[in-house]
């Protein structure tokens, strides 16, 4: 006899995105557009959308990828510069939600603290509190993590000696205060680093110094604010055709530099170094301000669009000390020669602190996961856990590359299940053994701070995590779904 079970709860949507910011929304354009007829939320934890790009207030803020690659692929970019303003980022999220019907489908000051599998139903149960602390649950057939890579509550801050001895304003740029002034103020700002090279010539508009206090150097290129060559092809060709040609070259260009510098890392880095050398005019010491210890891409190379660190180092209005610090004192920071940096307000560009999955308490059928014994599959899924979804992004490229291909991957899948009437679709378990720490390809300190709380990678495809858009192309849009790595029921 044969036995029929149905589910003995019924899901209240299809998908449950966690986060709304440019990989949340660009997730729920895809699902919108390939299940017009499904049902979706996104559980937001801030009050707007945005993400990064409505969450860090610094001056300057800006993206450090061409906004050809940084934006989706189905929603060209328009706007003068490619090396874009936070705030125009923001209005590009903004408006792509508004126009793909994404706005009404946001819950707000939803902060999401757990999601449960539960087998014999095959749904996840999310429970999230709203602002007023309100405990919440709703159930999906399947959850879509884009809650990003770091904590929106804390960031990385060393313990400084004697800090409190310092009788001016110590600031966090990941908490920036809306009232700073700054007008005149001498700065130091401890970093050296994508936020470091973004708030020193935005700081020098009104501060009366600003000095970039570092540790080491970091490898600094200079790249133009307006891609002129898009702006040629935007005057002859369609809209959409003038932003796909420009994406591929430039997904084509990062890739040849990337490539170029770790094949040939020795004449890049002196490349590199001869580049910033004839920025910088003899206006400060390159050999001591700007040549690293490691070679080219072990830590992201840092982009400042039109020179403009550069410009404002060799007009003045900015000054580089590369050196330790030993103390904070009331009046700025003693470094270890001896010199002693006096400043009004310091700024600690010190680094994210990376959380994986926003922190969420993953669970099946009641037991904890430890994500971090999880093996990710093709960077879209972890091992283990049913009808979950990751967005990730690259290290050495645009983030949003990856997060198109990976959403675009989980509508196949989604699709495929539904043709073969499958309700649950899991990457198999994987042998310790076969396991190994992330390889981001960076070895940048706020990733080896807690890399080993994330996710495992394999030995070999398609546990093996690529930093490659062309391998990611033929694995996520053309390989078959079906293979004995996946388990579908």
């Amino acid at each position: 006899m044969h036995v029929v079970r149905f589910l003995l709860v019924k899901p209240d949507v299809d998908l449950i995105i966690i986060g709304a910011g440019l990989s949340g929304i660009g997730a729920a354009c895809h699902f919108s557009i390939n299940f017009p007829e499904k049902k979706y939320l996104i559980l937001e934890s801030r009050d707007n959308l945005g993400g990064t790009w409505n969450f860090f207030k610094y001056p300057g803020v800006r993206s450090d990828s061409d906004m050809h690659t940084l934006g989706y692929n189905f929603k060209p970019w328009k706007e003068k510069k490619a090396i874009a303003d936070g705030s125009d980022i923001f209005k590009y999220i903004d408006r792509t939600a508004a126009e793909f019907q994404v706005k009404e489908n946001i819950r707000y000051n939803s902060k999401v603290s757990s999601a449960n599998w539960e087998t014999e139903n095959k749904v996840w149960t999310v429970n999230f509190t709203d602002s007023f602390e309100k405990q919440h649950r709703l159930r999906s057939r399947f959850v879509y993590s884009c809650s990003g890579y770091y904590s929106y509550d804390e960031a990385h801050m060393p313990k400084f000696p004697n800090i409190d001895a310092f009788k001016g304003r110590v600031v966090h740029p990941q908490f920036w205060p809306s009232t700073l002034d700054y007008d005149n103020k001498k700065i130091t700002v401890i970093g050296s680093g994508a936020t470091a090279v973004t708030l020193v010539p935005s700081l020098t508009e009104k501060a009366s110094h600003v000095t970039m206090l570092q540790r080491s150097p970091t490898y600094i290129v200079s790249r133009p604010a307006v891609d002129k060559t898009a702006k040629a092809l935007e005057k002859y060709l369609p809209e959409k055709t003038a932003y796909k040609i420009t994406r591929w070259k430039n997904i084509f260009a990062s890739l040849i530099f990337y490539h170029i510098n770790r094949a040939w890392p020795i004449f890049m880095k002196q490349k590199l170094i001869d580049w910033v050398r004839r920025s910088m005019r003899d206006a400060v010491d390159v050999d001591k301000h700007f040549t690293p210890t490691y070679n080219p891409w072990d830590q992201r190379v840092c982009m400042v669009p039109n020179g403009d660190l550069f410009k404002c180092l060799r007009n003045g209005s900015a000054s580089i000390v590369t050196d330790q610090i030993e103390e904070f004192t009331a009046e700025g920071i003693k470094v270890k020669s001896g010199e002693h940096i006096d400043a009004d307000i310091i700024i600690t560009a010190t680094g994210l602190k990376m959380l994986p999955l926003g922190g969420i308490d993953m669970r099946v059928d009641g037991q904890g996961v430890d994500i971090s014994s999880t093996v990710q599959y093709k960077g879209v899924m972890l091992s283990g856990i049913p009808n979950f979804f990751v967005a990730s992004g690259y290290t050495n490229a645009s983030w949003t590359l990856k997060c198109d291909l990976t959403s675009k991957y989980v509508c196949r899948l989604i699709k495929y299940c539904d043709s073969k009437g499958y309700q649950v679709c899991m990457p198999r378990d994987v042998g310790d053994s076969e396991k190994q720490v992330m390889s981001v390809g960076l070895t940048s300190g706020y990733i080896l701070r807690s890399i080993n709380k994330f996710p495992k990678e394999g030995l070999s495809s398609p546990w093996k995590l690529r930093q490659n858009y062309f391998l990611d192309l033929i694995g996520l849009r053309f390989a078959a779904l079906r293979n004995n790595k996946m388990f579908f029921s």
